[in-house]
């Protein structure tokens, strides 16, 4: 979603790098860049006013001009008062007595039925009960996706068709969901192309009947300054206490992200990251400013490895690496971990200084490779998985065939493959001798 504003970013940044001293014209300068580079990201015009005021304020200071490296002083201004603008990381409010209740508001089409399943299906990961409701009786095929997404990730749903008016849906949810014990009732409300009075006063009821512990607005990153608008207008009349954004692996261009913090006042909790129901994050704004300034975010990195890196099979694969005894099969399985994490460009990106090479990666020529790697040890025996040193002409021709690919890149693969268990156990004897140490290995 920043990729185009991450670039802008970067030329400036790299255009203070190399000066050695910075005067006040050249800070202007990169001021008005940077000032174009967020307007056309469609940062609201408002916010962007404010942010550059902050930082000139604080990087025209003799502090800046007179330190050993004005540049990274300047980065480093720009970063904190971009997660000032971004606000504060905030989480669920889940405090008091259950059922705690969700609603989750927002214009049709914003995501919000998909967002709903997702919202449960990570809420019960920490360890809740929840039940979804779908309160969207305007649109039939609302009713119909929830009580899909329930069945896909075994979570109860409460729907009563398209005939009861929502009020009243939400008031049988809610007495189901403390008969039955739940402790997170999530309500799906009904969307509308653009934002009525008769849309409004409908939430109000659901509102003052179900006495939400949190409203989630959410909003499609996609449209820009118009998901501002629409979170104020929301706000004002329901009090929105946090917003979700949706859609933010496709091309926005991310204004929206950075001003409706800004502009409302309202916290941003999470992020839409994919279509796939694991497809969200908790929103923090240190580190998307890391990203929008190409540093990378490890610590979201480690997240998505921890949640799809199974425990028991990553101390395995640590013993097999540890004594340079990593196979192909191993090879294969720890492919189908990466692979759970998404692109590897997008993987790359996360990583501080690969930024720029996450994007020169061609996205699909590599998910192409990795399949063909895939095809390739897949037609391969057990025995030629473990040893791949009786892996003869025929073999190899068996396997091609077997895969779809030739005999040649067969043998590429089997080269690759031995450079790196060369180059494991050479790190393990220089651990032996003590090299490792000194390395940190």
């Amino acid at each position: 979603m920043f990729d185009n504003l991450s670039d802008k970013l970067q030329e400036v940044f790299d255009g203070l790098g190399r000066r050695g001293r910075l005067s006040e014209a050249d800070v202007d300068k990169a001021l008005r860049q940077v000032r174009l580079a967020l307007l056309e990201a469609d940062v609201n015009y408002k916010v962007v006013k404010d942010f550059v005021g902050r930082v000139r304020e604080r990087a025209v200071g003799s502090d800046v001009m007179r330190s050993l490296s004005p540049a990274q002083q300047v980065i480093k201004i720009v970063n904190e008062e971009l997660i000032a603008t971004l606000g504060e990381s905030e989480r669920l409010d889940l405090s008091g007595p259950p059922p705690h209740v969700i609603m989750l508001v927002g214009l049709q089409g914003s995501g919000k039925t998909t967002m709903a399943a997702k919202l449960a299906n990570r809420l019960r990961s920490s360890g809740q009960r929840p039940l979804l409701v779908a309160a969207d009786t305007y649109r039939p095929a609302a009713v119909t996706q929830l009580e899909v997404l329930g069945r896909q990730i075994d979570i109860p749903v409460h729907s009563e068709g398209i005939e009861p008016a929502p009020p009243d849906i939400v008031n049988r949810a809610l007495r189901r969901a403390r008969e039955e014990a739940r402790t997170v009732v999530i309500i799906d409300t009904a969307g509308r192309l653009t934002i009525d009075e008769q849309m409004m006063e409908e939430l109000v009821q659901i509102k003052m009947l179900a006495k939400p512990d949190e409203i989630l607005l959410v909003a499609d990153a996609m449209t820009g300054q118009e998901a501002v608008r629409v979170a104020s207008d929301f706000h004002k009349r329901i009090g929105v206490t946090g917003l979700v954004l949706t859609k933010i692996d496709g091309d926005a261009r991310g204004g929206a992200a950075i001003s409706m913090r800004a502009v409302t006042g309202v916290p941003i909790k999470f992020l839409g990251t994919s279509e796939k129901i694991d497809g969200i994050e908790v929103f923090h704004p240190d580190r998307m400013a890391s990203r929008i300034l190409g540093m990378g975010d490890m610590l979201t990195m480690i997240e998505k490895a921890e949640t799809v890196m199974d425990k028991e099979e990553a101390v395995r694969m640590e013993k097999k690496l540890r004594t340079a005894s990593f196979d192909l099969d191993d090879f294969l399985k720890q492919m189908g971990q990466i692979k759970k994490m998404g692109p590897i460009s997008s993987l790359l990106g996360m990583v501080p200084g690969m930024g720029r090479l996450s994007k020169e990666i061609d996205a699909e020529a590599t998910d192409k490779q990795m399949r063909q790697i895939e095809a390739i040890i897949s037609s391969m025996t057990m025995e030629e998985r473990h040893n791949p040193k009786v892996l003869n002409g025929s073999r190899k021709r068996r396997v091609a065939a077997g895969s779809g690919t030739s005999v040649q890149e067969v043998n590429e693969l089997l080269s690759q493959f031995r450079q790196m268990q060369r180059l494991m156990k050479q790190l393990q004897s220089g651990r032996r001798s003590g090299l490792g140490g000194l390395l940190g290995f």
